[in-house]
């Protein structure tokens, strides 16, 4: 298949090499990917609305939602999640029985023509990138790791290379829940195995690129393969890695390698799964920014309209636990990957996503660190590395019925004079003096709030 690469940096050349064009890029630098998203990823995720099964109208109806509504917000990318190459996939979990896959020449996965349409005649994913391009948004897909287990059965070429699929595979530590892939092991063609694929990526115009199962075990060396195609294929793609739990010693290696990564396994509409992501949380906090530990995707809205957990519906959270979720997310600066399907948002779900506060906190803030976690009550701060003012939030985690009231010192949070407290959510105001601050919550409710000095 040929490709027609488009000249998206400075760096780029074009040479000419007999009566064909290539593209001859300079690499990135190293850590220049760090500069690729200065500030957490806001956008949308096909995968708790529509799982394995999304469709090209589906996500050109929540680009148009998100470029009318969110876009002026800070929201940008718009990501088609797992097994957009698989023709007859199924809801409720993964057709692994007959699935009908779509790749070229070279191993590479396609999209499925009957899903995405404008993929037609070898176009890939540029003419759907195109068109979210067109909208002032980003463009990001979900892979497996690895190889594809067809393309070794058929012992398909590697794109510019004497090697085959079959000379760099192993099925050690194959995925356990998706058997697509088999691990790719480092061997002559391995690397430029994952190279062909980012330059394909980089050809369609993609912006953003999740890849599952590199967490759990951790996979050192084809993070570094990944890494190493990305930075080379000419185009700044951002990096996310899933699912978690991604080990805290690995910490080092994977802030050097990827924009974003996993903390825990799916996130749904449970008050548990919220509650299990703060405690686990606790380990990653000295390790926000430049790159990001990952809450996981948003599922508020409505999800599940063909997803993997339950029947369609309108989120099972209470309003008071969305705004913890929303509250936890942000504070923490975790990207923001909305996980219901935009168009049909209600005005409730919509005013979580626009607050201009709230996202001001979580694009400006710095410093953010766990004050504690403990007897059904966390509080967590942070400062506006902007203006210095101070943010807290805090958290009734506890399923006692009963209100409780949490206390924090206000010194801890780097406070010595008297403030003016908004809540970022209400708007509500109040003088704080004293050296203490408390507010009384309902169970799994929060409060987020800004100090600044009176007199500052």
């Amino acid at each position: 298949m040929k490709q027609v690469f488009a000249i998206v940096i400075a760096a780029s050349l074009l040479v000419t090499c007999g009566n064909t064009k290539e593209k001859k890029v300079v690499p990135f630098a190293k850590d220049e990917f760090k500069e690729w998203a200065q500030t957490p990823p806001m956008g949308w995720n096909s995968w708790d609305c529509y799982g394995p099964t999304v469709e090209e109208h589906e996500v050109k109806a929540n680009a148009d939602y998100m470029a009318e509504h969110l876009k002026p917000y800070g929201w940008e990318y718009i990501v088609v999640d797992i097994r957009w190459f698989v023709e007859n996939d199924k809801a409720g979990g993964y057709n692994q029985t007959d699935p009908r896959y779509v790749m070229d020449e070279y191993g590479r996965y396609l999209p499925a023509l009957n899903r995405f349409p404008s993929a037609v005649e070898s176009r890939g994913f540029q003419p759907l990138a195109d068109y979210i391009h067109g909208k002032g948004l980003k463009f990001g897909i979900h892979i497996m790791r690895g190889v594809p287990k067809q393309a070794v059965e058929k012992k398909l070429p590697i794109k510019g290379t004497p090697y085959t699929a079959d000379q760099i595979y192993s099925t050690d530590l194959q995925c356990e829940w998706l058997r697509d892939n088999y691990t790719i092991i480092d061997k002559p063609g391995a690397q430029e195995y994952y190279n062909s694929l980012m330059e394909l990526y980089a050809s369609w115009g993609v912006d953003f690129i999740k890849i599952d199962d590199l967490s759990r075990p951790y996979h050192k060396r084809e993070i570094e393969m990944i890494r190493h195609a990305i930075d080379r294929c000419g185009r700044p793609i951002v990096l996310s890695v899933s699912p978690g739990e991604t080990p805290v010693g690995e910490a080092l290696h994977v802030k050097n390698h990827v924009n974003m990564w996993r903390m825990v396994d799916d996130v749904w509409d449970t008050w548990g799964h919220l509650t299990h992501l703060m405690k686990i949380a606790e380990n990653w906090y000295p390790h926000i920014a430049p790159t990001y530990p990952d809450c996981d995707m948003i599922p508020l809205g409505r999800i599940s309209i063909r997803g993997e957990r339950g029947k369609d519906r309108m989120t099972r959270l209470t309003k008071d636990e969305q705004y913890s979720l929303m509250t936890f997310f942000t504070i923490f600066r975790s990207p923001l990957m909305f996980g219901g399907d935009l168009p049909s948002n209600d005005e409730f779900t919509l005013s979580l996503l626009t607050n201009p506060e709230v996202l001001k906190m979580h694009r400006e803030s710095a410093g953010v660190r766990q004050l504690f976690q403990k007897d059904g009550k966390v509080a967590v701060t942070s400062r506006n590395a902007v203006t210095g003012e101070r943010y807290l939030a805090v958290f009734n985690i506890s399923d006692n019925p009963e209100p409780m009231e949490i206390q924090v010192n206000l010194q801890d949070v780097g406070i010595n004079k008297p403030c003016m407290t908004t809540n970022l959510w209400t708007g509500e105001t109040a003088d704080t003096s004293g050296g203490k601050f408390s507010a009384k919550l309902r169970p799994h409710a929060c409060g987020l709030y800004i100090f600044k000095e009176i007199n500052q």
